[in-house]
């Protein structure tokens, strides 16, 4: 209540209170807000609620009947609208986060509720995810090593970033902070203290930031008035060329702001096709033995589709029959759960000729080749992991004996990436 009585005396602006229930008790915040005179607040659909997401919209509404500020919203309304989201909950059962209580631990490292379950994740995907308590506290001391920083996206996701690689090579915050260790900072980190994202009131801790752009200088003024200018038209027309169609208006906006993720969206359409057509429990578990969907591919286009039944072929792949409308169809697929088993070697610990993974993820791109010589600091490849990219440095002056890996393959930490002649 002090908070929304403060921004009442300061600005003249509607204020609309925004929370999320990590805490277990945000609906009292809620109320609080209500009473202190916020204008708007915002909660989630019974179903939808609790935890990590918003308080529950039902008991705040319940709460303030009869109140002089009951915002006369229909609760048996908002209950068919629950039941309905319920149902469409557990088609995504395999995407719960495995939270199963509230946690004052939000009040130690003001992690917000929506990057709480991705930065779960995120730890489970480089395989830390046992480490979640560290995780939590580095999170705590990267935002004190960023100068306490107002952790909303994007800013919350550079906080992640830098805490699960601290946890992952065992990082002191300390040991970031000493000048003399070469630390390959996750380029998001390198992003913010350049000041793409902008400036903090009192900017950013000078030691830290001298260190992360290791001599480059930071971008003066607003982040947007660096960019350059995009020329529309010619981008669209590009753009329409590449997709083979012409470009809509969001083609074209997720082109520019999200080019990688839309260009791999554009690949996935390509091969698959507008897979938003097929029912949830399809897309996401397939079909059973003597199923049958109905899909509309087009207006007026409809595809019945039965699974009739599969057999195993002799090079591991599984033959699938199916009826196309009536028709029968043979493919092959291969087979789920069949896993490379090849071991890549590990670079040895304390042998300064080799490079290794500092965590699980996907080699990005390769700047280095075979006998290139190279110098300290100089970006070797980039290392892609769940949202996140590092950029593999030269830690000496030498030569590049060897490079292990190319751009798409899948590493594991400490898997050798270079090699340096002795």
């Amino acid at each position: 209540s002090a908070l929304v009585k403060a921004l009442r005396d300061e600005v003249g602006l509607p204020i609309h209170f925004h929370t999320h229930d990590t805490s277990g008790i945000a609906a009292a915040s809620v109320l609080a807000a209500v009473e202190a005179g916020v204008d708007a607040v915002d909660g989630a659909l019974d179903a939808l609620s609790g935890l990590t997401a918003q308080p529950n919209l039902g008991s705040i509404v319940a709460a303030l009947q009869g109140h002089e500020r009951d915002p006369g919203v229909n609760l048996a309304n908002l209950q068919k609208l629950s039941r309905y989201w319920e149902g469409v909950r557990r088609q995504y059962a395999p995407f719960e986060a495995d939270i199963r209580a509230g946690t004052s631990d939000v009040y130690l490292h003001e992690m917000p509720g929506g990057q709480y379950t991705n930065l779960r994740e995120q730890a489970r995907a480089v395989g830390i995810d046992h480490h979640w308590p560290e995780v939590a506290q580095a999170y705590a001391q990267v935002n004190l090593l960023f100068g306490d920083i107002v952790k909303v996206t994007p800013t919350s996701k550079v906080v992640g970033d830098m805490a699960l690689f601290m946890v992952t090579n065992g990082l002191t915050p300390a040991e970031v902070l000493d000048p003399a260790r070469e630390i390959a900072f996750p380029e998001s980190v390198v992003q913010l203290m350049r000041g793409e994202l902008g400036y903090p009131a009192d900017g950013f801790p000078a030691a830290l930031q001298a260190k992360v752009l290791g001599g480059e200088k930071p971008m003066l003024g607003r982040a947007g008035d660096h960019l350059p200018a995009v020329d529309l038209d010619a981008t669209r027309a590009e753009l329409s060329k590449t997709l083979e169609r012409d470009a809509t208006d969001t083609d074209l906006a997720s082109a520019l702001m999200y080019p990688k993720v839309f260009a791999d969206y554009v690949a996935h359409e390509a091969k698959y096709g507008d897979v938003s057509v097929l029912p949830t429990p399809a897309f996401f578990y397939g079909l059973a033995d003597g199923e049958e969907v109905v899909v509309d591919i087009d207006r007026g286009k409809t595809l019945v589709i039965r699974l009739l039944g599969r057999a195993e072929s002799e090079d591991g792949q599984m033959k699938l029959f199916f009826e196309l409308n009536g028709q029968p169809r043979l493919i092959k697929v291969p087979r789920a759960g069949v896993v490379n088993t090849s071991e890549r070697a590990k670079a040895q610990d304390g042998n300064p000729d080799q490079i290794g993974a500092p965590m699980p993820g996907v080699i990005g791109s390769v700047g280095a080749r075979d006998g290139q010589h190279v110098n300290r600091g100089d970006t070797l490849m980039t290392l892609e992991a769940m949202k996140m990219e590092l950029a593999i440095k030269a830690e000496r002056d030498g030569t590049v004996a060897a490079v292990h890996v190319k751009p798409g393959t899948q590493v594991n930490a400490k898997d050798l990436l270079i090699e340096f002649k002795a």
